[in-house]
């Protein structure tokens, strides 16, 4: 009868016999695989793995396995997570001003296409701002922030991090800076989304920039959070194509719905377990 599915994700200094272990390791411990994709990085020598599997001996039977795992993880130099696929991740979403991203990131968390807790929204701008979307249930926190006030606001923010238990942070159009610090504490698990037009166009008017400039393409960008200002770890992008009947109105407009969707995507990626870090890129095992 089928088990608990779980889900595997590894990766490791690429040699000969990873994939014999792994799968030898499974099968002994009475698991069926019902999907695999690996891939081996030629540049890094880096190996990556993805498995799905079942596993219908309990609690004690998966213990099992997790011990047994582990002679797999030593012999190979592995770093890998092992959880049960319908074990919701604790996601904490930062949102300023712009709010398509989040009002869309609750719509697909409310319909089940997200597979998440929210532990909480935080925000530079009151709830008030926010009242025209369905924040029911979620935690609000109201973080104001100042040049002055920078540090303190970031170290109440990471305080509501680690009190949460949140696993991963999400910037929905959050359009404060993370320091150094927080973003090095928050590696590989803070993701952020922006427009397609940096380094070329910067500020607050990107769009009409880009439309002065004639600019046949726009898109988005979702990537991991690094102390490099938007030059973390690519998870996702998209674009779309312009014409030069498109005023910066209708570039503001398509613009927003590519940047709900791509974030959606990356923060979908990785709540699967689908993106794995190599280096200054990802390997993504989309389906």
């Amino acid at each position: 009868m089928p088990g608990t599915q779980y889900v595997l994700a590894l990766s490791c200094p690429d040699r000969p016999g990873i994939v014999a272990g792994v799968t030898a390791c499974l099968f002994e411990h009475g698991c069926n695989i019902l999907d695999a994709q690996q891939f081996d990085a030629l540049d890094t020598g880096a190996f990556f793995m993805r498995v799905v599997f079942d596993h219908a001996a309990g609690e004690a039977g998966f213990a099992a396995l997790r011990a047994g795992f582990a002679a797999i993880e030593a012999k190979f130099g592995m770093t890998a997570s092992l959880r049960a696929r319908g074990e919701k991740k604790r996601v904490m979403i930062l949102v300023s001003k712009f709010d398509h991203c989040l009002a869309d990131l609750i719509y697909r968390w409310r319909i089940g296409e997200l597979n998440m807790e929210i532990s909480a929204i935080a925000a530079n701008h009151p709830r008030e701002a926010y009242a025209h979307l369905d924040l029911e249930g979620i935690p609000f926190h109201y973080l104001p922030v100042t040049k002055q006030t920078r540090m303190d606001q970031e170290a109440r923010l990471w305080e509501l991090i680690r009190d949460s238990k949140t696993d991963v942070v999400v910037l929905a159009r959050y359009m404060q800076i993370l320091s150094d610090g927080l973003s090095a504490r928050l590696a590989g698990r803070c993701i952020n989304i922006h427009h397609s037009f940096l380094p070329g166009f910067k500020g607050a008017s990107p769009y009409t920039q880009a439309h002065d400039r004639g600019v046949k393409l726009i898109g988005a960008t979702a990537h991991y959070v690094t102390a490099d200002l938007d030059e973390g770890q690519i998870i996702e992008q998209d674009v779309e194509r312009i014409s030069h009947r498109d005023t910066p109105d209708d570039l503001v407009r398509k613009g927003r719905d590519i940047e709900r969707r791509v974030l959606a995507r990356a923060l979908r990626y990785h709540l699967e377990d689908r993106v794995m870090l190599n280096r200054k890129k990802t390997v993504v095992f989309a389906d």
